[in-house]
């Protein structure tokens, strides 16, 4: 059962001086302070779920809303650790399509020294600064929320080193690269899996208009104005690519042809033979075009001559299991930005 308590005021004792299995935040089940941003956003509840899991309400000032976030703190937490932001997929993690759900994600960084952060929220907006409000998808500042909002309450409650990376699939593997670029070295390393970078460009745009429009049954004017027009552009992370210099980046794709998960009622398919087939032939066209996005990205960054690892699958469809396969690839890029 999940004990619930009021975020407390003032700062813990014995900060730094904790053993490698003493959390002070989890043992004394208080966050180490109560951080407010600048403008006015602050955490307002903490649910803890055991020893490592803990469940923060955060008020965002932009967005006039409490948004979830899940919370795995590190193996030792005996100094301030760095943080990985972990973003979910179009869904925003409110359905089952997600890291938590679908994938070992955070078994395999439970013995990692780093802050893991899930956001639960925002579904069909591609986590970006929605120009108007929606009558279907309301108002997204997600933009605002992972730059100016969230971070600094997440380095004060929970005691932090200031650190970050962030990583994303499908729609937020656009994030990924975008949120960098808003605010140059906060994220320190970026993990793009099966994104597409190219959001002014027509297939980019049609990408948009599918998740947004036909999915979500939002209005895409409402999120960057008429298509083609300046916002468009402005969050376009392959037209504005020159600004993720400095950023660790590794970005990564299938190809859509189908691959070792896309069996049969297999672990990472969806279940039955209609499953598979929506899977291999809606999820091999996805997929076919975020290789197109990806290619065009890297080889825009070497024409610059911005480093960045890069694995193009010789297989693979729009789905959990190559996405629970990515995740570990790039830890060495994650790790590296971190610190670790």
């Amino acid at each position: 059962m999940i004990a619930t308590t009021a975020v407390l005021g003032g700062l813990l004792s014995g900060l730094g001086t904790s053993t490698a299995t003493a959390d002070p935040i989890m043992d004394q089940k208080a966050l180490l302070g109560n951080p407010v941003a600048p403008n006015g956003s602050k955490i307002v509840k903490a649910e803890y779920k055991d020893a490592r899991s803990l469940r923060l309400h955060v008020y965002s000032a932009a967005m006039d809303e409490n948004i979830l976030i899940d919370v795995q703190r590190p193996a030792d937490t005996s100094e301030p650790r760095p943080t990985l932001y972990l973003l979910n997929g179009a869904g925003g993690g409110e359905d089952d399509a997600s890291w938590q759900a679908k994938t070992d994600a955070l078994q395999f960084l439970s013995d990692k020294n780093v802050n893991v952060i899930q956001p639960i929220g925002g579904k069909w907006s591609y986590y970006t600064d929605w120009i108007a409000d929606d009558p279907v998808l309301g108002r997204n500042k997600w933009k605002t929320f992972f730059t100016e909002e969230l971070p600094p309450l997440v380095d004060g409650a929970l005691g932090t080193n200031g650190t970050n990376a962030i990583a994303g699939l499908s729609t937020s593997g656009t994030t990924v690269l975008a949120l960098p670029i808003a605010k140059p070295g906060l994220y320190k390393a970026a993990a793009a899996y099966s994104g597409c970078a190219m959001t002014s460009d027509p297939v980019g745009s049609e990408f948009v208009r599918l998740t947004v429009e036909v999915w979500g049954g939002g209005d895409p004017d409402n999120m960057w104005g008429p298509e083609g027009g300046p916002e468009w552009v402005a969050n376009d992370p392959y037209v504005n690519a020159e600004r993720l210099r400095g950023t660790e980046l590794y970005i990564s794709t299938g190809n859509g042809l189908p691959g070792r998960h896309d069996t049969l009622d297999g672990p990472y398919a969806l279940p039955g033979s209609t499953g598979l087939a929506n899977q291999i032939v809606v999820g091999g066209v996805i997929e076919a075009g975020t290789n197109y996005c990806t290619h065009n990205l890297a080889a825009k960054l070497k024409d610059l001559d911005i480093p960045a690892t890069v694995n193009f699958r010789p297989d693979g469809t729009h789905s959990w299991g190559y996405w629970r396969d990515e995740l570990p690839a790039s830890w060495p890029t994650l790790a590296h930005g971190l610190g670790l």
